[in-house]
């Protein structure tokens, strides 16, 4: 309030602080912006973080990773498969575990599946906050397709619990490599038809061209990553850096714009998207035989004259919980997820949970860019920035 008092007696004009949300009624979760405005211009916009917050680092210290799995779809809910890979990604590389050339291709085709289901349910949010209803409408004919794929393959169409360390919890089912094909070559027609319907329309390339600007010097300064980098003119994918998982065996290019704007974050999304099917459609075309999970790490040969009241005697009826110790190590690992580099700082010290769990959450540190991003532009461009940052409120509040 301070500085608006300062504002008005510097210039004379009477400024009006509005409050977009807390409740946005919109998918990204429940984000709250205290705006400043002086008529339709944008002087000051704080974000408010924290409503929903849930603690996920501190409960991260008190679970093995096998109980704590079920737990990680919940930060970025829409690219649920990313939260798992990197939840057991570092406790694998803390351990030297080998995961098999199976699993590991099965892992890229889910999380590419994950990808496109991501850019999708941003896409129909993004054109509907801007004004254009359709879209809204046609992505979830897609969207629905690939949670089917999910569906059959995993059990469930959101929370999959699917990702185990060394592997992953249950094999393909029959016919299902067919029916993923099916959607690979039914989905290239679907984003002809967005790119028909939205890339060269009049109306949204006025409210998105120049619209939210960032360099790429900025954009490494603000520490952004995912398409939010790559539209800023950096050629930068941790797929391509890191050679995680298969992704080096696959034929595929980084998709990158030089002009750092809105209509660019677009471009480089529905890019990613046709991306994501060529290395789907290798994947299943090329996947190996052999076992889906690494079971050597299954070390069930506890001390014998363990305490009847002992941690592992409270899974009697379960199928045996494997509590993997985690090495006395500290760790960074980090995996391309659709919003960005989603990393996770982890500390070991010789017991089956992790001393600390730090997550590096894309939308939260994407987000921080926003304020300085809708200063001095018009009230109805906050939505579109905001709208083209891509954030998910569950893993930008933990």
């Amino acid at each position: 309030m301070a500085v608006v008092s300062v504002c008005i007696l510097a210039t004379g004009k009477d400024f009006m602080i509005v409050n977009m949300g807390p409740h946005h009624p919109s998918m990204h979760g429940v984000l709250r912006l205290i705006v400043t405005l002086d008529g339709e211009d944008v002087i000051d916009c704080e974000p408010v973080l924290g409503y929903l917050h849930r603690g996920m680092e501190k409960i991260a210290e008190n679970r093995t990773i096998i109980q704590y799995l079920p737990y990680v779809t919940r930060w970025d809910y829409l690219a649920t498969m990313f939260t798992e890979a990197i939840t057991v990604n570092g406790p694998e590389q803390l351990g030297n575990i080998q995961v098999p050339k199976r699993a590991s291709y099965i892992r890229v085709i889910m999380l590419e599946l994950s990808r496109i289901a991501s850019h999708l349910l941003w896409l129909g949010p993004f054109m509907a906050d801007i004004g254009a209803q359709t879209p809204f409408f046609y992505i979830f004919r897609e969207r629905e397709l690939v949670y089917d794929l999910f569906e059959a393959a995993t059990g469930m169409r959101m929370m999959h619990n699917y990702f185990r360390i060394g592997g992953i919890a249950a094999d393909l089912p029959h016919g299902w490599i067919d029916k993923c094909l099916d959607f690979c070559d039914y989905f290239l027609t679907g984003v002809v038809e967005y790119q028909k319907l939205i890339t060269r329309n009049p109306i949204f390339l006025e409210r998105v061209e120049g619209v939210g600007i960032v360099g790429g010097e900025e954009a490494i300064n603000w520490g952004l990553s995912g398409p939010m980098l790559r539209a800023s003119g950096i050629d930068w994918d941790l797929r391509k850096v890191d050679h995680y998982e298969s992704y080096d065996e696959f034929d595929w290019e980084v998709q990158w714009q030089k002009e750092g704007d809105s209509l660019a974050r677009y471009l480089v999304r529905i890019g990613e998207m046709t991306e994501s099917i060529k290395i789907i459609q290798q994947a299943l075309e090329g996947i190996p035989g052999g076992p889906y999970e690494n079971l050597e790490i299954r070390c069930f040969d506890r001390k014998s004259d363990q305490e009847w009241n002992d941690f592992e005697d409270r899974f009697i009826s379960k199928k045996p919980s494997p509590t993997f110790e985690l090495p006395k190590q500290e760790l960074y690992v980090r995996v391309e997820a659709p919003k960005g580099e989603l990393g996770i700082f982890l500390i070991g010290d010789q017991s089956g949970f992790p001393w600390r769990w730090k997550i590096r959450p894309p939308g939260f540190i994407n987000l921080q860019i926003l304020p300085q991003l809708v200063k001095r532009k018009k009230l109805a461009d906050i939505m579109t920035i905001l709208g083209s940052i891509d954030i998910i409120m569950g893993e930008v509040d933990r």
